[in-house]
């Protein structure tokens, strides 16, 4: 087998957060080069935030964060541009710019980075959209394609530079199951075609089983797993059975034990309008 040209990602000691209030703390991982590697935890567990901290838009509050052999605490001003260079970015919305065309946002880095010509530009972005489904796309604006379509347009743009590093934030967030699970099937093709290191960010489940050859699990402010899949259905971890199950806590308390917000509290009474309206909750004793 081949062995992978794309950097490994490593953190060490890592905590990280905003304004010095740390969300998570002590982070030894290590993605691995040349695999697709999901990171998947709670709403608020930090998955998001562990994803600005590599791509470096964030500092953390102590730890090590390694791109390859490079530290991204201590980089010059070229190696902070080379790995740049050789990362590409799916971001949760697309993120488009709106007053550009579609094949204009695609070429966007190519015109940063790349001494190419208009006319070579436009092959490549000819290219990528095609392998997106989009080659009918080119002349659209962001605000005339659905959710879907600015999903895989901004697939496109994350690989117009043939990356080493693909970063995905929430590729299925606000998709439908077909949709999702197309992207999903574009992810694993992309693997195929490029050397690449993949990290995504999600709280899908039926991604994370179709697709990761590495989980990492964030909760309760630390690293919960880290392993493959076999591994990770395995678990007797209550929070991670809770998690992989979809099963809620147990509570002893009901969730709803606030009054009910009873006709005589409106300004405005709408009975004839809607008809009277019960404020009792359900097992309480109606008023007479």
């Amino acid at each position: 087998m081949k062995t992978s040209c794309a950097p490994n990602i490593r953190l060490e000691n890592l905590t990280i957060g905003y304004n010095n209030n740390p969300i998570v703390k002590d982070l030894n991982i290590e993605f691995p080069s040349g695999k697709l590697s999901m990171i998947v935890g709670g709403s608020g567990s930090g998955k998001s935030t562990l994803l600005r901290h590599i791509l470096q838009l964030q500092p953390p509050i102590e730890g090590k964060i390694f791109i390859g052999n490079q530290d991204t605490s201590n980089l010059s001003n070229r190696q902070a541009h080379c790995i740049r260079q050789r990362t590409g970015v799916l971001f949760q919305d697309g993120a488009m710019l709106g007053s550009l065309k579609v094949k204009d946002n695609i070429a966007l880095p190519l015109r940063e980075h790349t001494k190419l010509k208009d006319e070579q530009i436009m092959r490549i972005v000819e290219d990528r959209l095609s392998l997106m489904g989009l080659g009918h796309a080119l002349e659209l604006y962001p605000n005339e394609l659905s959710g879907g379509m600015r999903k895989r347009a901004g697939l496109a743009r994350a690989l117009v530079m043939d990356p080493q590093v693909l970063f995905c934030d929430e590729p299925t967030s606000g998709l439908d199951p077909v949709m999702s699970a197309e992207l999903d099937q574009l992810l694993l093709e992309m693997m195929s075609h490029f050397d690449m290191t993949m990290i995504v960010v999600t709280h899908d489940l039926a991604s994370m089983r179709g697709l990761a050859d590495h989980v990492v699990i964030l909760g309760e402010a630390k690293c919960l797993f880290q392993g493959n899949l076999e591994e990770l259905e395995k678990t007797e971890d209550p929070y991670l059975r809770r998690f992989l199950d979809r099963a809620a806590e147990d509570r002893d308390a009901p969730r709803l034990t606030m009054p009910p917000i009873g006709p005589d509290m409106m300004k405005r009474n709408c009975d004839d309008i809607m008809g009277a309206k019960d404020s009792a909750r359900k097992g309480e004793q109606c008023s007479n």
